[in-house]
């Protein structure tokens, strides 16, 4: 998706509240699908905003809204279904920290009350720097306490020409916005990395995240976060890579945010050096753009995760067994069969477990993908429109349906957001009665070789097209052999030693009428929880 579909939505929803038939439009997030296909409804290359159409008998307009864009479907929860939430909801603090993963999961607008204990919610952070992939400016300063709103902000984004003038039109109003644009040099790339520095008298935070800064993302869907300690400064006169965590996260962000090449970022490489990163408990699992041999091979995407995996973990009795779970809310083009690329090197890489033979990626070892069906999507809290952030395309699916046979359906009851589609992007490795994880990784990379990387050049040659960030938890790092499966997440109350997973395992195969939803074909045999239909135009 570019950037002018996030800020079109803006005009068409004021336009199309307003019709006989009650169109909405709502933005989707992402879609890394590395050989698009083109849509009839706006001509975009496999993205942008698809409408639903409310085919029961028209009712009168309703009266003009100061705010359009904050504008959204009838509830039928109720009128106060969309308002804003007390201020106490939305508690600024954190979690006790010691022990703790520092995982989160974000806070959602109408499940029960018990699983939002221990969530966060954007609303209270001080947001000083952030790369991100779709931005609403106005709802993001707002998001600021009051006496913060004029801190300065630096937005890191890959748009181009016409989404590129849009973004920086839509922050003409505040004066302490600045814009560093990434670099894309391979075609069909994104920019798709969510990140917040958060900079403080006392030092700064580092947020890795599943959310675009829109609304849309933070109140219906199932989003994730790592937040994070807060690192005090370095003595004056320290050496500038003092301060590193065992796992090496200082030198890693670093690297990441100089792959960037970009001036404006100097200034924050520079002051993140002068800080104390040593409690850092996780191991940073970036992608950048462009085609890496030799050493560099292993700096990005997939081939990282395999190193840190090879390098950091253990191997474990009857391995074969231990089944990979990926769950993610988009999909790319991946061959004609499995062997193109998912079976082959990505599966090995998501089965490397220690150093040592390596395990056959024979079909014996289960893979398990988690993505929704139409139905759990018809079913869930925003009805069709979640599927806007869900865009897997016709274009691509029907060249890959060999993948489906993989497919598992979305429930999420031990978090309560079974209804809350998923723009949560997850991967990990569990113990064959899924009670036990060897790790677990939240990333922003979705299931795509522009994601995660696809190697060339007989495997001499690695090839990643977009930007992309996530933290791997691994046990060793936690003095663990293993990871506990947390059986009853919420109510969060403090510190736990095992991992709050956030959805059901083991995962369940699609049952026999199920199909995968994919974003741009109609969906008009059964409503939605609006009462709607899917119509893209």
């Amino acid at each position: 998706m570019r950037l002018r579909d996030c800020y079109s939505a803006v005009d068409r929803v004021k336009k199309m509240s307003q019709s006989q038939h009650g169109k909405w439009t709502l933005s989707s997030s992402d879609d890394e699908d590395e050989d698009p296909s083109p849509l009839p409804s706006d001509g975009n290359p496999g993205k942008g905003l698809r409408p639903f159409a409310d085919h029961r008998k028209a009712r009168n307009p309703s009266p003009k809204r100061t705010k359009p864009e904050r504008a959204r479907p009838a509830s039928p929860h109720g009128a106060s279904y969309y308002k804003e939430e007390p201020a106490d909801v939305f508690d600024a603090g954190f979690l006790p920290a010691d022990g703790a993963f520092r995982f989160y999961l974000n806070r959602v607008t109408g499940i029960e009350k018990k699983f939002n204990t221990g969530a966060l919610h954007i609303k209270g952070s001080v947001i000083q720097k952030s790369f991100n992939y779709c931005f609403d400016i106005s709802w993001m300063v707002q998001q600021y306490p009051p006496e913060f709103r004029d801190k300065p902000v630096m937005i890191v984004h890959g748009e181009k020409r016409e989404s590129k003038a849009r973004l920086i039109q839509q922050a003409q109003p505040y004066t302490h916005i600045r814009f560093c644009q990434a670099k894309l040099d391979i075609a069909f790339g994104t920019h798709h990395t969510k990140m917040m520095l958060l900079w403080y008298e006392e030092g700064f935070r580092v947020v890795i995240l599943t959310s675009n800064l829109i609304p849309a993302d933070w109140y219906q869907k199932t989003q994730g976060l790592w937040l994070s300690p807060l690192y005090p400064k370095l003595p004056e006169g320290s050496p500038f890579l003092a301060g590193e965590s065992p796992t090496n996260f200082k030198s890693d962000l670093l690297d990441y945010l100089r792959s960037y090449r970009a001036p404006e970022l100097e200034e924050w490489i520079q002051r993140i050096g002068e800080h104390d990163l040593s409690q850092t408990r996780v191991y940073l699992v970036g992608s950048t753009p462009g085609r890496f041999l030799g050493s560099d091979m292993e700096k990005w995407g997939h081939l990282r995760l395999r190193k840190l995996l090879s390098e950091n973990t253990q191997r474990v009795q009857n391995e074969e067994a231990w089944p990979v779970v990926a769950q993610f809310s988009s999909i790319g083009s991946m061959g004609v069969d499995k062997t193109k690329w998912l079976a082959a090197e990505f599966q090995h890489t998501l089965t490397t477990l220690g150093k040592g033979k390596k395990v056959s990626t024979s079909p014996e070892i289960p893979m398990y993908l988690v993505y929704p069906s139409v139905e759990n999507v018809r079913t869930s809290l925003e009805g069709y429109p979640a599927g806007g952030s869900l865009p897997y395309s016709i274009q691509t699916a029907q060249r890959q349906l060999w993948l489906h046979s993989y497919f598992h359906y979305w429930s999420a009851e031990v978090t309560g957001r079974s209804h809350a589609m998923p723009h949560i992007k997850t991967y990990m490795r569990t113990s064959p009665d899924f009670a036990e994880l060897s790790w677990f990784l939240v990333t922003s990379a979705n299931l795509s070789k522009a994601a995660w990387g696809a190697l060339e050049k007989n495997n001499t040659q690695m090839m990643v097209r977009s930007y992309e960030l996530g933290v791997l938890f691994l046990p060793s790092a936690f003095d663990m052999k293993t990871f506990k499966v947390q059986k009853n997440p919420f109510p969060a109350t403090g510190s736990s030693a095992s991992f709050p997973v956030p959805f059901d395992l083991p995962p369940q195969p699609y049952r026999n009428k199920d199909q995968p939803w994919i974003w741009n074909i109609p969906y008009t045999q059964a409503p939605d929880t609006h009462g709607n239909v899917w119509v893209p135009s």
